[in-house]
C-alpha cells in the first residue's frame, strides 16, 4: 500500500507481560527505566520506522540533521512512555498521573444535549487513555471508537484479563461496510463518535490534503460523515505534558454541509497546531507522505 501501513501494531504477549510486572512490582519509574533497552532495538531493528521519522523531523519539522537523527531515539521512547502510561492507568494505577482540560466544556455539552457529534483525533498523544480521566462528566458509555480489528488477537485478550474494561465502545470496521450502519445508530442514539483521521487502507477511498508543507492521503470516510451528518464535530487530542501529566484538547470545528474537503482541511491546520505544540508526538511511522525520497 502507498503509505505502508498494515492495520496492526507490532509487540508481543512477553512483552506486555514484561510490563504489567514491571508496573505492579518495581513501579511507573522502572518500567520507564527499561523502555530504553526496547527504544534501542527499535532503533536497530526497525530502518523503514527510523526513516519515517527521520523524514518527519527533517523534511516536515525542519530539524537540522544532527537534532533529526537524535531525535528519532526521543520519538521512539516518547512512543513507548504512552504505552506504558495506558497500560498503567488501566491497570487500576491512575492515580500516579494528573490531567488537565482544554475545552472539556466542549464534550461536556455534546454528552448533555444527548444530540450525538462526531469527534476527530489523530495517532498523537495518547488518546486511549481519555476515558479513564473522563469519568467524572458521566456518560463513557456514550462514546464509541470506529477502529480496525487487526492487533493481534493474543495481546488482546491478555490485556483485557489483567487490565480494567474499557466503558468505550468499539465500532470496527468491516469490508460488508457495516460498520457504517452501526455509526448512524449510534449517532441516532445520541453518542459521540470518534475517528482517528489520519490513516487509511490500501484500496478505501481517499482525500489528499497538504500537512506540515506537503501533501498527504486520508481517509474519505471521517471527513464525509462529518459533512453530511447533521450532528457538531470537534477535534480532541490528548498529548503527553511531562512525566505523569496529560493536556486534552477539543475544539469546535465550523462544518460546511456537504463539504468534506473542508473539513479535511480545517483538520489538518488543527494537527499541525498540535504538531507545532508536541513536535515529538507524532507517531505514524510508516512513509505518511508517501514521498519517493523519504530522506
Amino acid at each position: 500500500m502507498a503509505a505502508e501501513w498494515e492495520g496492526k501494531s507490532r509487540g508481543t504477549v512477553l512483552g506486555y507481560k514484561i510490563y504489567i510486572f514491571f508496573i505492579k512490582h518495581l513501579g511507573l519509574n522502572a518500567s520507564y527505566f527499561l523502555l530504553h533497552f526496547v527504544v534501542l532495538y527499535f532503533c536497530v531493528f526497525s530502518p523503514k520506522s527510523s526513516r519515517s521519522i527521520y523524514y518527519y523531523l527533517r523534511k516536515r519539522q525542519g530539524y537540522s540533521k544532527f537534532k533529526a537523527l537524535l531525535n528519532i531515539y526521543t520519538s521512539y521512547y516518547k512512543f513507548g512512555q504512552t504505552l506504558v502510561d495506558k497500560t498503567t492507568i488501566s491497570s487500576g494505577f491512575k492515580d500516579r498521573f494528573t490531567y488537565e482540560f482544554d475545552g472539556i466544556e466542549r464534550i461536556e455539552n455534546l454528552l448533555r444535549d444527548g444530540k450525538g457529534g462526531i469527534l476527530l483525533s489523530a495517532h498523537v498523544g495518547n488518546f486511549e487513555v481519555s476515558e479513564f480521566f473522563l469519568d467524572d462528566i458521566g456518560g463513557m458509555n456514550k462514546i464509541s471508537l470506529v477502529t480496525w480489528d487487526q492487533e493481534h488477537e493474543k495481546i488482546k485478550d491478555y490485556m483485557e484479563r489483567v487490565t480494567s474494561k474499557s466503558n468505550i465502545k468499539f465500532i470496527l470496521i468491516r469490508e460488508d461496510m457495516s460498520h457504517i450502519f452501526e455509526i448512524h445508530q449510534a449517532i441516532s442514539n445520541g453518542e459521540l463518535v470518534v475517528f482517528t483521521g489520519d490513516r487509511y487502507i490500501e484500496g478505501s477511498k481517499i482525500l489528499e490534503e497538504e500537512l506540515m508543507g506537503a501533501k498527504a492521503k486520508f481517509p474519505l470516510g471521517p471527513y464525509r460523515l462529518a459533512s453530511r451528518l447533521k450532528v457538531p464535530v470537534l477535534f480532541v487530542y490528548v498529548m503527553k505534558e511531562s512525566k505523569k501529566h496529560y493536556h486534552l484538547y477539543a475544539r469546535d470545528v465550523s462544518v460546511k454541509r456537504g463539504d468534506a474537503q473542508g473539513v479535511l482541511k480545517a483538520y489538518t491546520e488543527n494537527l499541525e497546531w498540535i504538531l507545532q505544540k508536541y513536535p515529538l508526538q507524532w507517531f505514524n511511522y510508516f512513509d505518511f507522505w508517501s514521498d519517493k525520497n523519504n530522506q
